[in-house]
């Protein structure tokens, strides 16, 4: 028996349970979490935003250790440190043979599996995004494991499986930003961190951070902004205010609101790009007309996970962590139990802080 944390239904509250994992079958892998963090996504699945088959355990963002494997599993053992990835691609897909893996049409399949069973009543489980990290121990696909990259802490490497790989992959791989550009990002919570934190990398040089919460201005600084402001109807005027009235080359959008996604495009200089990483509801309707389109020239396009390859894209974030350039820790505001989690999902609505990590 392991401890999860629990969505009976979607609107319903998370309840910590016992649960019963089998061992791991054929090219499966057990695993030992260190750590997972609270993501955006694990509350947009408890209040249907996502959705996903319930009762379910979430969490997506983890890293752990290897506890068994299955036959067949040779690129792990046990004992082996590993990150978890919600986004297996299967490699044969329409995306897939174009490259594009993480647009993978059958990524979450295994979301409709059941992968455990409740120790209370032997109630059926579904692993939430494939990997359900907020349990004490998981069993998943092995395509749903990759070693993790020597000098990396195992407790902060869980930000990897979600964040970091958002917010590096929309800097570098959909918004292409190139050295000298300047950038804007809308959100300053754990994607938006990330996203600071690579638009630094990537050596852009005016980098603005706006977040509704005068609070989290130390927080965006320390992880790269050179400018803060504080969402308003003005907004989009401050930022052209601070770019010679021109207006960012990029702005990365990571709410997931309609009126930020327009504020974001406006906030682009002619000929600007904007990228959302943020994930709306149907409701949210952004709105634009024909002339603006043209005579602006701007680009919006969405961006899913970072439009990453986590198999290559590990590598070279590890890299960044071991020369100092990309601070894990720097993230997580909040370290907690997985009692924890409805809390840190409250703060998250509230505006308040970067990451919440749940350590085990």
């Amino acid at each position: 028996m392991v401890r999860a944390a629990v969505l009976p239904a979607v609107g319903a509250p998370l309840e910590i349970a016992e649960i019963d994992l089998p061992d791991p079958g054929p090219g499966q892998v057990r695993i030992r979490l260190a750590a997972a963090g609270v993501c955006h996504s694990d509350l947009s699945l408890t209040n249907g935003t996502m959705r996903v088959p319930v009762p379910a355990v979430l969490g997506h963002e983890g890293a752990g250790t290897v506890v068994a494997v299955g036959e067949g599993v040779t690129h792990v053992s046990p004992g082996a440190p590993v990150i978890l990835n919600w986004a297996p691609s299967c490699g044969t897909c329409h995306a897939c043979t174009l490259g594009e893996v993480w647009l993978c049409a059958n990524a979450l399949n295994g979301a409709a599996d059941v992968y455990a069973h409740r120790t209370s009543d032997g109630s059926d489980l579904h692993p939430g995004l494939n990997v359900a990290a907020f349990a004490e121990e998981t069993v998943v696909s092995a395509s749903c494991v990759l070693p993790l990259p020597e000098g990396i802490p195992l407790t902060d490497a869980a930000l990897l499986g979600c964040a970091v790989l958002t917010g590096y992959g929309a800097i570098h791989h959909a918004a292409r930003v190139r050295e000298g550009e300047t950038v804007a990002v809308f959100g300053v919570g754990g994607v938006g961190l990330s996203t600071l934190q690579s638009a630094r990398i990537a050596g852009a040089t005016t980098i603005v951070a706006v977040d509704v919460s005068p609070e989290k201005e130390e927080l965006a600084r320390g992880a790269g902004a050179t400018d803060y402001v504080v969402a308003s109807e003005n907004t989009a005027r401050e930022i052209r205010a601070l770019t010679g009235k021109q207006g960012v080359d990029v702005a990365v959008e990571c709410v997931g609101r309609a009126v930020t996604i327009r504020t974001a495009w406006e906030s682009t200089r002619r000929g600007g790009r904007t990228t959302v990483v943020g994930i709306g509801g149907k409701d949210q309707q952004v709105t634009f007309n024909a002339l603006e389109l043209f005579h602006w020239g701007r680009t919006l396009s969405g961006c899913v996970y970072g439009n990453s390859d986590p198999a290559k894209d590990l590598p070279v974030l590890a890299e960044h962590v071991r020369a100092g350039r990309l601070d894990l820790g720097a993230l997580v505001t909040e370290r907690i139990a997985l009692e924890g989690i409805p809390a840190a999902f409250e703060n998250m609505v509230a505006g308040k802080g970067g990451r919440a990590l749940v350590i085990f």
